[in-house]
């Protein structure tokens, strides 16, 4: 990132809730629709390692669990390119547990307490549609809506990397551009963006980026948003269209002049 702009390469996202390698591990799983028993661990370590180097082009805090995993993996990816003979021999030179099963136990043990965490929020959002009965008739205006998929870290770098692609298809011409926005500036336009309208589509953020260090920004200031709790993300399905809409109950930042928030040097 060293062709962008100060105010914007040293700026630094610390997101609150920011899931695990495990987590992200499941969702490239799940993203391949196939089995946790079935994936092929040495794809997955390429595609683990390309969604590391996405967020550090996005200069996100990176847990050291993740580069622990990802070395893990990459392990794991040079075992199997061997030849079929020295993987027999590592594997009696070796003492332990293979550490592919011992990755997919994990995996799975994982996924169990998640499905279950799942299955709780579940009964807690169907519990607070009971009512007690009481004298007066209740009257409902509407009926509850659908939970929708929650919208992960992974699912919003998921969808920004498709935009980046988009600058990677272009001609070998190069095309230069004037540095000329901050993080601030794009919290401010997302904010105007969203007084007149009451959700845009994540693609429609970047239709107008003429280069990928507008599209870093932009997205950086999607994120310090989102932290502050004045936007939320939904999507109708998995890996569908994101949507994001601002957030009810909250005092929204005033779309002019922006609050430098913590984290943001402009």
């Amino acid at each position: 990132m060293a062709d962008l702009p100060v105010a914007m390469s040293e700026y630094q996202v610390k997101f609150e809730v920011f899931e695990g390698p495990l987590d992200l591990l499941l969702y490239l799983i799940k993203k391949e629709e196939v089995d946790i028993f079935e994936v092929n661990l040495t794809k997955l370590a390429t595609q683990f390692i390309a969604h590391i180097d996405l967020m550090r082009e996005f200069d996100l805090e990176i847990a050291g669990e993740f580069l622990v995993m990802a070395s893990t993996l990459m392990y794991i990816k040079s075992r199997e390119l061997l030849p079929v003979d020295q993987q027999v021999q590592v594997e009696q030179e070796e003492d332990g547990e293979d550490p592919r099963w011992e990755l997919i136990r994990q995996l799975v043990e994982y996924k169990k307490f998640k499905d279950a965490a799942a299955q709780l929020q579940t009964l807690e959002a169907r519990q607070e549609g009971v009512y007690p009965r009481l004298p007066a008739k209740l009257e409902f205006t509407s009926d509850t809506p659908a939970t929708k998929p929650e919208v992960s870290i992974f699912d919003l770098l998921n969808a920004v990397n498709s935009v980046l692609k988009r600058f990677e298809k272009r001609d070998n011409v190069r095309e230069i551009f004037e540095d000329k926005w901050t993080v601030s500036e794009k919290i401010e336009y997302i904010v105007r963006t969203l007084t007149t309208r009451e959700n845009i589509r994540f693609s429609e953020l970047f239709e107008a980026a003429m280069s990928r260090s507008e599209v870093v920004c932009t997205f950086l200031a999607l994120l310090e948003l989102i932290r502050l709790k004045q936007l939320v993300c939904a999507q109708s399905e998995a890996f569908a269209e994101i949507e994001i809409r601002r957030a009810t109950g909250v005092t929204p930042i005033a779309s002019s002049p922006v609050p430098a928030a913590d984290g943001i040097k402009s």
